[in-house]
């Protein structure tokens, strides 16, 4: 329990005997102790109290996700909303980059950004380099990098039948993105 990160409303499970008492960032609700912040649960004494976890804006190395917002023919622009695993408050999302020779290691000549990206998709990236005064630079040239979450035309969310195609449920079509591999294969 020490290390899990805990969400707004989800349970809080409890060691066997006597009951803590809840400090800040916890209530009890229908005789169930849940979290009411994002953060882990640590004792404080007696007392179990969810510590918050902090943002921080994006360094080199850092792992982020973000939504595709716009295209161009060289690059995807993203808006970052969670860094190293930590949610960025609402409104304070940043702008990143993906260039046509940061989506994949290899034949980085061949890469068109509309047959890997499409706006909307939720990409997973890692911070290279801090960019322009403006954007950071994210690249998704490793395997378990790429989109991980996508709609289809169709509006069902797609699920990934190579590294760089994606299927609709509903209708059968395959569409084009960069993939991630999935953390469970």
């Amino acid at each position: 329990m020490a290390s899990d990160i805990l969400l707004p409303g989800q349970l809080v499970s409890l060691p066997r005997g006597p009951a803590p008492k809840l400090g800040g960032g916890l209530y009890l609700k229908d005789g169930q102790v849940r979290a009411s912040l994002v953060g882990v649960a640590q004792y404080e004494g007696s007392t179990l109290a969810i510590s918050r976890i902090r943002s921080h804006p994006p360094a080199a190395n850092s792992v982020v996700l973000g939504t595709v917002t716009r295209l161009s023919p060289l690059q995807a622009m993203v808006s970052i909303s969670v860094v190293d695993g930590v949610p960025l408050p609402a409104g304070e999302e940043f702008n990143g980059v993906i260039r046509t020779q940061d989506v994949r290691a290899t034949e980085k000549d061949k890469v068109k950004i509309g047959d890997c990206f499409r706006g909307g998709d939720v990409v997973k990236g890692v911070v290279i380099s801090l960019g322009d005064a403006r954007s950071y630079y994210i690249t998704t040239a490793r395997n378990d990098l790429g989109v991980i979450f996508a709609t289809s035309e169709a509006g069902a969310s797609m699920d990934p039948v190579s590294w760089q195609e994606m299927r609709c449920p509903k209708t059968g079509r395959i569409e084009r993105r960069k993939c991630a591999k999935p953390e469970t294969l």
